[in-house]
């Protein structure tokens, strides 16, 4: 498929993208080679492949599902401004 000058100029000018006369020029071409590019895609026999949504076949790594205080809650409460009896503590905020 060819793009003229005047079909670019709209494209460019849809997408808010300031194009000189000699940047038009080009981008026409380069439009162009994409719609062909694409039109050469839609040639190829794709029937009994099954859409995928990556090119690389990977599992999910997974951990188990443990409910944890994290082993460790002197750590934790050490990066606490205000800690009593092993929790939080924090200002009241509602009167």
């Amino acid at each position: 498929m060819s793009l003229d000058r005047a079909t670019v100029a709209k494209i460019a000018h849809l997408a808010r993208i300031r194009l000189d006369e000699a940047e038009l020029d080009s981008m026409t071409g380069e439009l162009s080679g994409i719609l062909d590019f694409v039109e050469q895609l839609a040639e190829v026999n794709t029937d009994g492949v099954e859409p995928m949504t990556s090119v690389a076949q990977q599992g999910l790594r997974r951990r188990a599902d443990e409910v944890t205080d994290g082993g460790y809650p002197e750590k934790v409460l050490a990066n606490a401004p205000s800690a009593k009896a092993g929790f939080f503590t924090v200002p009241k905020v509602v009167e």
